[in-house]
């Protein structure tokens, strides 16, 4: 049974083109999307190294909103236990499309992830990418971060990969600024660096200068990474 949010959120996902959207996001296509992508992988390898994992081997990662399988791809890539893997999906055409993309082994749940059976301390990590700014309702927001939160075990932590500001262009979507963050995770320990380069101007520039680009220009930087670590 979806709450009326994820509901919200299917109608939200339904008005979106996904022709334009499979164009903006191609990591073939389009410069701006790869870069983001090796950026974000780069600096969640470092986060987690500066933590003490010298290893994703047998550590337990769940994704909530895993989409197609993308980040649970390069979680195998950079050499996480596909066994030990699971991503959560609202939309039946995005979960079939990870099942088709992953390892078998990978586990794909179809359905609201506020309802799921993820046994509480389970978790080593919880990826949240682009999740949060996508639900508008600030109580159901909460209160699933609260259920993500019971699912990690000490010592792991929820990563939280989003944009910080507003689209003036996009009404379904909501910026989450770091106080949002720690309001979310009240008794987190957070690290968080801003990363990714504002995409609109990113798609604007030549290929050859995407990545010197998010370098030189690190001021317009609209996405945060952040680690909320539960404590021990």
């Amino acid at each position: 049974m979806n709450t009326p949010e994820t509901e919200a959120v299917k109608a939200r996902y339904a008005r979106r083109d996904s022709a334009a959207d499979a164009q903006r996001y191609s990591l073939y296509a389009n410069a701006a999307a790869l870069q983001a992508q090796q950026e974000r992988v780069r600096a969640m390898g470092a986060m987690w190294r500066d933590h003490g994992w010298d290893s994703l081997n047998h550590r337990r990662v769940l994704e909530v909103g895993c989409g197609g399988g993308g980040n649970l791809q390069d979680l195998v890539r950079l050499g996480a236990t596909p066994a030990c893997l699971t991503g959560i999906e609202l939309m039946p055409e995005r979960a079939a499309m990870a099942r088709a993309s992953l390892p078998q082994q990978v586990q794909i749940v179809e359905g609201d992830a506020s309802t799921a059976a993820i046994p509480p301390h389970s978790q080593d990590a919880i990826l949240a990418f682009t999740l949060f700014s996508s639900l508008l309702d600030r109580t159901f927001r909460q209160s699933l971060a609260h259920t993500m939160w019971d699912w990690v075990a000490p010592g792991g932590g929820v990563l939280v990969y989003d944009f910080t500001i507003d689209n003036p262009r996009n009404a379904d979507v909501q910026g989450i600024p770091l106080s949002e963050l720690t309001a979310l995770f009240p008794h987190a320990r957070i690290y968080s660096r801003r990363i990714t380069l504002a995409p609109p101007i990113a798609r604007r520039l030549p290929h050859a200068l995407v990545n010197d680009a998010s370098t030189v220009l690190y001021f317009l930087r609209t996405h945060r990474l952040s680690w909320a670590v539960k404590p021990l």
